[in-house]
């Protein structure tokens, strides 16, 4: 077995055979990637199967998963398990995913976004009349939403699964148990992030007694989580949602010392994955396959697009590299107008209705004609307003601007061609900052999420709702993106891609699929340019990465600009015409494709 097709990070492999399940799992030797800057990557090529992944040890476990007989599912399992080891700060078993599959014939949407507890109130973030600090809602146990990965994660394989469900955890288990190398970019979260060592057990897990990080290339074990995944395997996801593991993770949330939450043990038992008809909206040549409500990518994204496509280029998209500033603005002033219809309109669809009764309606082609004429030659700035794409029987208020962080993307297509694109989270770094050992006792375990505060924090305005106000059993709305792509003609599966980014999610998809139909990029050269993105407000660009030129321009059309580093971590893997696989992966993280 071969698992590099190019020169990567993995230098090779310690082949050492565990378990005696229907594989092997071969414990590769890494050398850690850069986890911050910039660093250049050279796309990787494969003749039937690909996997693509935010770490290489994750990356991996997927690999050797359909190099063993598994499908797509199979390894975005597998993928799932190393990454709530190996990058806890970004995504794991206490968070949540929405997953996009194609089995060669149909899209299916799985929804694994956590919900509210029963006990919450829209004044969940509010005190004395005003919205906590985000910081202060994030780090504790208010922000927590009943955790859903792993129960979609069952019910895709329990309808498409080809290897045993325990098979799928032998990789984790055994990294955890054996221990990884820690990263550069583990490290540099954890040196940055001052909330993670007030938790009693991240605190001693994470950092030594004078509070200092684990150092790059430390081996860290996780016993705590290698126990919990036993169970998990073992049991099936009854083993997180009931229980001695569930019943930790309602204290861990009931006990936080500052602002404990409401969750308890029937909220948890009661959480349900959801299968969601897919959208799947044509765009030119492609018909573009995305996840609908609760998750606001699809329709933002495509709303972005739509919009793109009505205005004429004022002048050639790209300057050695870089997206020209005419280009630039359209696209800037497509965010303002499709952020703004966000805003209003999008949230759980179980307690919100469509405008029009429909959510394809705010993709129909003469609305966005009649949005795209909004765009002028001088930004319109934060005075975006939404549309009316059709009739509410609620009069929505539109929700006032706050952060959002985090996420994990990996996307896959294995050898039947069946795909997955899968984007999860625990929503900011480190979640709540609640370390969960499952009530094991030993070192580790995971992270908890803090999904909660992407709800609007503010629960009306001017008297008005706000359609993504907490409710009980509600999910938050996202901005995940999993993006599955095919060909408008012959249905012909083209290309699976995603990002983490927050609500930067939605640029940073929208700019890669137009790199790849319009501009005639492979895969690596779209997620290797540089980002522009406004949600509204002030542009920001990525640091260091346009010429003084381009944001004279970009001034000279009204925009207030200001440079940021914006750490996407892009994944894509496109299928060319002769049926090969080209794949790449974000340069400013440490992912890596790997493919046979």
């Amino acid at each position: 077995m071969s698992p590099v097709k190019v020169n990567v990070a993995l230098s090779g492999l310690l082949l050492v055979p565990l378990y005696s399940f229907g594989f092997s799992y071969e414990t590769p030797s890494v050398t850690p990637e850069v986890g911050s800057g910039y660093e250049e990557k050279p796309g990787w090529s494969a003749a039937s199967f690909a996997v693509a992944a935010a770490n290489p040890l994750a990356t991996d476990a997927g690999y050797q998963v359909l190099a063993n007989g598994g499908n797509a599912v199979d390894a975005a399992i597998a993928v799932q398990m190393v990454l709530t080891l190996v990058e806890p700060q970004s995504s794991g078993i206490g968070g949540g995913a929405f997953l996009m599959h194609y089995d060669g014939s149909d899209v299916q949407a799985y929804d694994g976004r956590e919900t509210a507890p029963a006990a919450v109130t829209g004044e969940l973030f509010m005190q004395d009349g005003e919205p906590l600090p985000f910081m202060d809602a994030v780090a504790s146990g208010l922000s927590v939403g009943v955790p859903g990965t792993v129960r979609m994660l069952e019910q895709a394989h329990k309808e498409h699964g080809q290897l045993a469900w325990e098979e799928l955890f032998v990789p984790a288990i055994t990294l955890a148990e054996e221990g990884f190398a820690v990263s550069q970019r583990l490290h540099t979260s954890l040196t940055s992030d001052e909330a993670l060592k007030n938790d009693p057990l991240a605190g001693q897990f994470y950092y030594n007694a004078d509070g200092e990080p684990l150092a790059v290339g430390d081996t860290l074990k996780n016993p705590a989580l290698a126990e919990i995944l036993r169970r998990i395997a073992s049991q099936g996801s009854a083993a997180l949602y009931e229980g001695e593991i569930a019943e930790d993770l309602v204290n861990r949330v009931q006990s936080h010392d500052v602002r404990p939450g409401s969750m308890t043990l029937e909220d948890i038992q009661g959480y349900q994955s959801v299968e969601r008809d897919p959208l799947c909206t044509p765009w030119q040549q492609w018909e573009v396959c995305g996840f609908p409500p609760p998750s606001s990518g699809h329709i933002t994204v495509m709303q972005i697009l739509g919009i793109l496509d009505q205005r004429p280029l004022l002048e050639a998209p790209l300057d050695n590299g870089v997206s020209s500033s005419g280009w630039l603005h359209q696209f800037l002033e497509a965010s303002r107008l499709a952020f703004a219809d966000r805003g209003r309109y999008i949230a759980d669809p179980d307690f919100v209705e469509a405008p029009g009764g429909d959510w394809t309606l705010m993709l129909a082609p003469d609305y966005l004609a009649s949005r795209s004429e909004l765009i002028g030659d001088t930004s319109m700035g934060d005075s975006a307003q939404p549309g009316n794409p059709g009739e509410l029987n609620v009069s929505w208020a539109s929700q006032p601007a706050q952060p959002e962080y985090g996420t994990s993307h990996i996307s896959i297509i294995d050898g039947d061609g069946n795909a997955v694109a899968m984007t999860t989270s625990i929503e900011q770094a480190f979640g709540s900052r609640i370390l969960a050992d499952g009530g094991t006792g030993l070192p580790g375990g995971y992270l908890l999420n803090n999904e909660l505060t992407d709800f609007s924090f503010v629960p009306e305005v001017d008297g008005e709702p706000v359609a993504n106000r907490v409710e009980p059993g509600k999910r938050p709305r996202s901005s995940m993106s999993p993006t599955l792509v095919f060909d408008g003609e012959t249905g012909e599966l083209v290309a699976s891609l995603g990002s983490p980014g927050g609500a930067a999610i939605i640029h940073y998809t929208a700019r890669t699929l137009v790199a790849m139909r319009d501009w005639g990029m492979n895969a690596q050269e779209a997620l290797n340019l540089p980002h522009a993105i406004t949600t509204g407000g002030d542009v920001y660009l990525e640091e260091g990465r346009f010429p003084d030129a381009t944001k004279q321009a970009l001034e000279a059309y009204g925009h207030t600009i200001s440079e940021r580093e914006l750490t996407s971590g892009l994944q894509a893997i496109r299928r060319l015409e002769d049926g090969t696989l080209f794949g790449g992966a974000d340069p400013r993280r440490e992912g890596v494709v790997m493919g046979d």
